[in-house]
């Protein structure tokens, strides 16, 4: 566990290097794809991707809006439940 107030950059990356090694060779292969051997059927609308992000995040801030009220609900729960501990103890 890290209790510092601030992470270093350099930290961040020694745990993070392999998987940005990873999305740097699944970026390249289809720009060299594209590029290099001239496979121009790979060409994708910029419409189509607007729309899927969009739509990726309405889904993700109504998944995180639900989680986020779970949360707030179990921790009124607690709350209700640590007042009614200390006035039996």
């Amino acid at each position: 566990m890290y209790i510092k107030r601030k992470f270093p950059f350099s930290g961040m990356m020694k745990w993070t290097r392999k998987d940005i090694y990873k999305f740097i060779i699944i970026g390249i292969i289809p720009v060299f794809l594209y590029k290099g051997l001239g496979l121009y059927w790979l060409h994708l609308p910029w419409l189509p991707i607007g729309v899927v992000g969009t739509a990726v995040a309405f889904i993700v801030s109504f998944k995180n809006n639900a989680s986020y009220d779970r949360l707030w609900e179990a921790r009124k729960i607690m709350g209700a439940l640590s007042t009614v501990l200390d006035h039996l103890l």
